[in-house]
């Protein structure tokens, strides 16, 4: 049990431990036992970035009304975050889109200021992954960078439809939220991304992208990780 905690960088509570033990004893065991070998998965803590900027432009209908759900590449929700870096370094920032499909990380961009140049690389690369004429629902916080003319332009541009969260309603967003959630909790807090540099933060996030869309089970998926998933249903990874 503490080879696989370990294994999991202490991202894993008793569920996912459980399931990747494939073990019969029941959770409430397996709880028992982490406990008494002070196993015990990080904690979420509660803090806050808005990229809100005031009404930049006109403001599209909330199409996803909080719908995660939907097949592969009809439902993508994007947001941006900073992830953390070394005091006196500056930000180091991150833009990805979500799959409702299966909560895949489509693609990411990743820089040093949040600006519209990276969500705009960001989103024409989610779109060179579209499978053959693919056209998914956009969905976003009210952020600026969803909402300036380049990244209108390229919406238009690829034929995506856009969707956008009520003002300060983080739920109207949840699965991106719930991802940046994840990532702080599993990564950025317990491993201290503030004292690495912006580029050690950059490599961070690679490492933690790959682990979350290629090993990281959830109970949604029969315990297999976004890209095992999609294997599993003969779709592309």
């Amino acid at each position: 049990m503490a080879g696989a905690f370990a294994d999991s960088k202490g991202r894993y509570g008793y569920r996912r431990i459980k399931a990747v033990l494939k073990t019969g004893v029941s959770e409430k065991v397996v709880r028992g036992i982490m406990a008494e070998e002070g196993l015990v998965a990080h904690v979420p803590k509660r803090r806050r970035y808005s990229s809100y900027e005031g009404e930049t432009t006109p403001a599209p209908a909330n199409l996803v009304d909080r719908d995660f759900h939907g097949r592969a590449s009809e439902r993508e929700v994007a947001d941006g975050h900073h992830p953390g870096s070394r005091p006196g370094t500056g930000r180091a920032c991150l833009s990805p889109p979500v799959d409702c499909f299966d909560g895949k990380i489509v693609a990411y961009t990743a820089g040093f200021s949040p600006n519209a140049e990276l969500a705009n690389r960001m989103l024409e690369k989610a779109a060179s992954t579209l499978p053959g004429n693919a056209r998914p629902l956009v969905h976003s916080d009210r952020g600026c960078h969803c909402r300036w003319p380049g990244w209108l332009g390229l919406m238009e541009r690829f034929g995506l439809t856009r969707s956008m969260s009520a003002k300060g309603c983080s739920p109207d967003n949840a699965a991106a939220e719930g991802f940046f959630g994840r990532m702080k909790t599993e990564a950025v807090y317990p491993e201290k991304w503030e004292e690495h540099t912006r580029n050690e933060v950059l490599a961070l996030v690679d490492e933690y992208i790959r682990w979350y869309n290629h090993e990281r089970i959830k109970q949604s998926l029969g315990w297999m990780s976004p890209v095992q998933y999609r294997q599993s249903q003969g779709m592309a990874a």
